[in-house]
């Protein structure tokens, strides 16, 4: 089975330099990122060894991921539009 990766580098590639900066200097934010990180590999793993879980708990996931990745997109633009005014 194709398992897309989907990996905050990848999918915000214009974002690495702030990504790498809010993992060390912000507390939620690098927790969010982990806790991303973990989740998608769950995922990705479910996936990839076609594994036996409810269709409702695998949506569910990525449901959380997809919230996830919203909000850490969020923390990236104001990081970067801080950025941009300094």
């Amino acid at each position: 089975m194709q398992v897309d990766h989907h990996d905050l580098y990848t999918d915000f590639p214009e974002m690495r330099d702030a990504i790498d900066v809010l993992k060390g200097c912000n507390a939620h934010f690098s927790r969010l990122f982990g806790t991303y990180h973990r989740l998608t590999g769950k995922v990705e793993d479910l996936e990839a060894h076609d594994m036996p879980v409810a269709d409702f708990t695998l949506e569910d996931m990525k449901k959380q991921r997809v919230k996830l990745k919203d909000e850490i997109y969020h923390i990236l633009l104001a990081f970067r539009s801080g950025q941009q005014h300094k």
